[in-house]
């Protein structure tokens, strides 16, 4: 068997990461024995639909301490946040607007933000799900 001259993670983490979740190995578990827990929260990349070096320096801090944790034996829960960034959120939806020539005064701001949100939430988990961060995603 030969190795292959450099790393190519990216077919590692296809291959491996829909099965440790499938088989839930970032599942919480709640052992009601154990006086140790440990939660930590993934706080959401806003609406945006962007990943910066910066989630991705805070997602290597979080994934550090969850799995430490769960090594050593705690009830341990990395928690995916939901949408949190109304401001950022109203700033993008009213650029569409813009560019459709429509005021955001013309209709209810929150209807066009709950069309938007779903589709951003759904293309920045599979980004996250890529980095093999072993959150609890049934908690989300």
């Amino acid at each position: 068997m030969e190795l292959a001259k450099a790393f190519e993670p990216a077919d590692i983490e296809r291959r491996w990461y829909p099965e440790w979740e499938a088989k839930n190995y970032f599942a919480a578990g709640v052992d009601r024995s154990k006086q140790d827990n440990f939660c930590i929260l993934l706080p959401p990349p806003n609406v945006t639909g962007t990943l910066h070096m910066g989630h991705g320096f805070n997602q290597t801090l979080m994934d550090a301490l969850a799995r430490y944790y769960r090594m050593r034996g705690h009830n341990a829960l990395w928690q995916p946040g939901t949408d949190h960034a109304g401001i950022a959120t109203q700033i993008v939806v009213e650029r569409q607007l813009d560019a459709q020539g429509i005021s955001r005064h013309d209709v209810l701001r929150s209807r066009r933000r709950c069309r938007r949100r779903p589709r951003c939430r759904a293309r920045l988990d599979a980004r996250t799900r890529r980095t093999c961060a072993p959150l609890t995603w049934a908690a989300a």
